[in-house]
């Protein structure tokens, strides 16, 4: 059996594993990334990316060579109301200041990620199937027990393993609760597209809510969220779950809605369930255990409805490296390798200290901001959803966006 030694092991190469990687990489800590997929992971399409994103990016020192690859940002955007046939204009800019928005590719952002990392940091092929801890000369070890039947010996082990986190099931996190909705998303290319004028655009229906926003001018993301049941059949196949689009789930959309999904590309075309973290299990949960903690959507899978899923996964990455960095500071430049050993598990609970009230409301208010849009056509639910939900809450909720998550020294 292989055995190998590691100082700190990152479980997942997805966006928070590799902004965990590269955040600590700045901060003179080395790590290694497990990533089970054979090469970096590309599903999903696009990313929306608000004002708390490009902060963390910033920190981590690629914002640049990413914006460089990205559409100027836009904040002006359109909802649609199936029912009634409304549209209202809407400007991130009413809300409040830093709001603009830019759409990326998802394997762009995280090939921008991983070329920040020294060569041999990721281990693709490296699927983690459970964990355990011991004792060696008072120094508490983690050992990660991979499909192949390696061994890794881990003096500080970071979850980054997505929704169904093997390492937050060893923390003891409860299990994400099912939303009662299904999200679908793809990327489409078309030259008329050029007429979305670099806008997002809404439309919402009866239990059903879907956006665009562009990532050029001829290519845009997009999403359908409607609801379904836990136990309902739902085909993934690409081109059933298009023609199931276009003939009753977007019936009565927009025509141009229509025609994006009808020049979608079929093998971006992602279908996932909606489940979030129980607010109160973030807050008062074991999001940390010694020497392990997680990150991204291992520590809080929330909804996608204001698009911070990633974004706050950027942010912990950030604060996470803080943390750590404030120790290595503390304890001089020559014990940063020994301060693994027996202090990680300080950084950790100040980092799950400082995140998990700021994530219990961001999972809040996705959840409420889904709930009031796809609840219904009633008049009370217009009253409640025109006249105080969208003049006085969902205000105060996009402001999750202006976070600043600080620099790393």
């Amino acid at each position: 059996m292989d055995v190998a030694t590691e100082e700190v092991v990152i479980v997942g190469g997805g966006i928070a594993g590799l902004a965990t990687a590269v955040a600590l990489h700045r901060v003179g800590v080395r790590c290694l990334v497990l990533e089970k997929a054979q090469e970096l992971r590309a599903t999903g399409g696009g990313i929306i990316l608000f004002r708390n994103a490009w902060r963390a990016l910033e920190a981590l020192g690629v914002a640049h060579s990413l914006s460089s690859l990205c559409t100027p940002s836009f904040s002006r955007g359109r909802i649609t109301h199936v029912v009634g046939g409304v549209t209202r204009s809407t400007h991130a800019h009413s809300y409040g200041s830093g709001a603009e928005i830019r759409v990326v590719h998802r394997k762009t952002l995280l090939m921008v990620l991983a070329k920040e990392l020294p060569q041999g940091t990721i281990r693709f092929s490296s699927h983690l199937t459970s964990m355990e801890t011991k004792t060696v000369s008072k120094t508490r070890i983690v050992l990660l027990h991979l499909q192949d039947g390696s061994v890794i010996h881990a003096k500080a082990v970071i979850g980054c393993d997505g929704i169904h986190s093997v390492v937050a099931q060893w923390l003891g996190l409860s299990s994400p609760i099912y939303d009662g909705r299904r999200a679908i998303r793809g990327l489409a290319s078309s030259p008329q597209f050029h007429d979305l004028n670099m806008e997002g655009h809404q439309i919402v229906g009866e239990g059903v809510r879907a956006g665009v926003a562009p990532i050029s001018e001829s290519q845009v993301h997009w999403f359908i969220v409607h609801k379904a049941s836990a136990r309902a059949d739902h085909s993934e196949d690409p081109k059933q779950v298009q023609q199931d689009i276009m003939e009753n789930l977007a019936k009565g959309f927009p025509s141009l809605f229509l025609d994006i999904v009808q020049n979608t590309d079929l093998t971006t075309v992602t279908c996932s369930a909606l489940s979030f973290r129980a607010p109160w299990n973030l807050i008062f949960g074991p999001s940390c255990k010694g020497n392990v903690t997680v990150a991204g959507d291992a520590l809080h899978p929330m909804t996608s409805d204001l698009g911070q899923g990633g974004c706050v996964a950027l942010e912990d990455a950030v604060v996470l490296a803080q943390k750590i960095a404030a120790l290595t500071r503390r304890q001089g430049e020559e014990d940063a390798i020994l301060m693994m050993d027996h202090s990680v598990g300080e950084a950790f609970q100040r980092y799950v200290k400082e995140r998990k009230w700021r994530l219990a409301w961001v999972i809040t208010g996705s959840f409420l901001t889904g709930w009031i849009q796809t609840s219904g056509t009633g008049w009370f639910v217009r009253l409640v959803r025109e006249k105080i939900f969208l003049k006085f809450l969902y205000p105060r909720i996009l402001k999750v966006s202006y976070y600043d998550c600080g620099k790393l020294n």
